[in-house]
């Protein structure tokens, strides 16, 4: 590895980060105010605010609104001083964009793909997409990308390890690809984590401290707000309930290769497949007429079913819901969230899908764990995981640790090594 000079000393990136913090996320924008939330003196807060004027990083915006006295200058976060790249990748599609460093989207672009095709061709798309997005914006600096996969990643490395629907990625250098095509520090984690950042940051989940995001789709997975901060675990495996047993069932195994797993019976392939029993039988007169026209069945061929009145659809995503529900249900009573958000593809199955899972959620959790407890629908939808992406590649660039590294150089574009230079693995979680 190339060494990188750490150019401040790493006190002052402990007393400017807060006071940063303070103003990009939008708790202060004048001195006074950053004076009070951080019982720093006057002559103190002017200084630190200088500095990060000096770097760029701050913009003394406009007079604020004076509540008597001389009023007080109002103070910015500059999120156009760099761009990021960014993505999540699910099992079908990938969402795509260029944004600031406050994750304010400036382009998005959506693509279908198959994960099951492989690192090569996956990330090929992800590489023309993030291709376009710079051509189109050829005066952006890139400072950063973040991508979500669909399955379990290494954060320290920023590798895929034994994903279950995606064959051919296990230890795929995916962070090294990516960071050494574009020059640019570069963050890999799991789809479900951003999503529940994206929350965090942009969503329902916004000043919620105990939070799940619980993504329904072909895979199950859930992403944990805890003490309002992303929880990863000690390998960054937190939240991978897709494959609790759920079922002694052995008719379907699942593409972990163990059997009973919650997304081998419940997830979006095993809505498809019983629709397609369901069509093959004549049971589903909708899904039947559909089938004959040579059509494939799919979940949201289901979903559609349901909403037209289909009895056997409409059980089948009760069954589902079910069980989705009772496995958020024992999280629940572990965890004790105040919100569960339901999302994915899959989630927009219609009222008797969330029904479902709620009635068993409300059922098997107990009172006090759901008195205050609510279990919405996402509302973000594809752009959940875009703001998730941005906002973890900001609050790497933006730490303590990273800070320091690049401060005086007034950049991190060209510097795809500030990663392995964080001082903590991937427990450390986000602000």
């Amino acid at each position: 590895m190339r060494g990188l000079p750490v150019t401040i000393h790493s006190a002052t990136a402990d007393h400017l980060v807060p006071i940063l913090d303070l103003i990009r996320f939008g708790r202060a924008n004048t001195r006074p105010e950053i004076a009070r939330l951080t019982g720093l003196g006057r002559t103190v807060v002017t200084q630190r605010v200088a500095d990060l004027i000096d770097a760029g990083l701050v913009l003394d915006a406009s007079m604020a609104e004076s509540t008597g006295g001389r009023p007080s200058r109002a103070l910015a976060f500059n999120a156009r001083l760099g761009a990021l790249l960014v993505a999540e990748l699910g099992a079908t599609a990938v969402n795509a964009a260029v944004t600031n460093l406050a994750g304010d989207i400036m382009e998005r672009r959506h693509e279908d793909i198959d994960i099951a095709d492989g690192p090569d061709v996956v990330l090929g798309i992800v590489e023309a997409i993030f291709d376009e997005l710079v051509t189109a914006h050829p005066r952006l600096e890139v400072w950063g990308i973040g991508v979500g996969l669909p399955g379990p990643v290494e954060f320290s490395n920023g590798s895929p390890t034994s994903p279950p629907i995606m064959p051919g990625w296990d230890r795929y250098p995916v962070r090294v690809r990516l960071s050494s095509r574009y020059h640019a520090p570069t963050w890999i984690d799991n789809d479900v984590n951003l999503l529940a950042l994206g929350e965090l940051r942009r969503g329902i989940a916004i000043d919620v401290d105990d939070a799940i995001f619980v993504k329904i789709g072909t895979g199950i997975g859930a992403g944990l707000i805890s003490e309002g901060r992303l929880h990863r675990g000690a390998q960054g495996a937190a939240g991978d309930i897709g494959h609790v047993r759920v079922t002694e069932t052995t008719a379907e195994i699942c593409r972990c290769g163990k059997v009973g797993c919650l997304e081998a019976v419940a997830g979006g392939q095993a809505i498809a497949r019983q629709g397609l029993a369901a069509a093959q039988s004549g049971s589903s007169p909708f899904l039947a007429d559909l089938l004959a026209t040579g059509a494939s069945i799919t979940s949201r061929d289901v979903s559609n079913a349901a909403a037209r009145g289909d009895l056997v659809a409409n059980e089948i995503l009760s069954a589902s819901g079910r069980l989705v529900g009772q496995t958020i249900a024992a999280m629940v009573n572990f965890f004790n969230p105040s919100l569960v958000i339901i999302g994915g593809g899959v989630a927009n199955a219609g009222d008797r899908f969330l029904a479902s899972i709620r009635q068993s959620i409300y059922e098997r959790s107990l009172p006090l764990a759901t008195r205050d407890l609510r279990v919405p629908r996402s509302e973000l939808g594809d752009v959940a995981g875009i703001y998730g992406a941005a906002a973890l590649v900001s609050d790497e660039i933006l730490s303590r640790d990273l800070l320091p590294h690049w401060i005086e150089l007034g950049r991190t574009a060209g510097l795809p090594e500030l990663p392995l230079l964080a001082s903590s693995g991937p427990g450390r979680g986000d602000r």
